[in-house]
């Protein structure tokens, strides 16, 4: 169960995660991390919430987002909101640590989900761009169809993956097992505040939220 203050490193994305307020905290009502970006960090790959809203402010560096059709270059201050079924991705656009506030509206499961894939990458069980191999990203889909979702016609993406989810249960591949080996290595250092470590050694204040500019 994720905590107030727990760090997921993503070895692969380039991603951390340092949890402000969880499921628990909020009952249900949303999740929320900073997120810091490294130089050339990115999400592993564009996708849907489908129920979800989720919300980025920008406290430093600077993003690139593709929302929709639309690509916004974001820096401190800006907020970007992707609702429900838009299609999204992100990535670090500048040449220092990128910091965010995210907050995913309602919670579900998503702080499983992220914990699933850095113990995914931590494992070795990606490809270099983060995404889950085929056999865990079949089961990955199967399990977490409520938080994501492929952009593009999901239903056949689920019928086309599902004997591969199969074929994994089958050989006693489970999710669950990999989250509880990537236990020990969840970072539990001990932080007076979200974002200390390797993002900054100085946290700037953010600007009153402005319009995010579109390229």
């Amino acid at each position: 169960m994720a905590y107030v203050g727990q760090v997921l490193d993503n070895p692969v994305s380039g991603e951390r995660f340092i949890f402000a307020r969880t499921a628990a905290d909020t009952a249900g009502e949303l999740v929320a991390v900073e997120f810091v970006v490294d130089p050339g960090g990115r999400v592993p790959g564009g996708h849907v919430h489908p129920i979800q809203e989720e919300r980025f402010e920008v406290v430093s560096g600077t993003m690139r987002f593709r929302r929709g059709r639309d690509t916004v270059l974001a820096g401190p201050g800006d907020t970007l909101t992707v609702p429900p079924g838009t299609y999204h991705r992100f990535a670090n656009a500048g040449d220092g640590p990128a910091v965010l506030r995210v907050e995913v509206r309602p919670a579900l499961r998503m702080e499983q989900l992220w914990e699933t894939v850095v113990a995914l990458a931590q494992q070795g069980r990606t490809f270099r761009s983060g995404l889950p191999r085929p056999v865990d990203l079949a089961l990955f889909m199967r399990e977490f169809e409520q938080e994501v979702q492929p952009p593009l016609a999901p239903g056949l993406v689920r019928a086309a993956t599902a004997p591969l989810a199969w074929l994994g249960a089958r050989r006693g591949v489970s999710l669950d097992q990999v989250r509880r080996a990537a236990g020990t290595q969840v970072r539990r250092p001990a932080l007076t505040r979200p974002g200390e470590g390797r993002a900054s050694a100085t946290r700037p204040t953010p600007a009153r939220p402005s319009t995010p500019r579109r390229r």
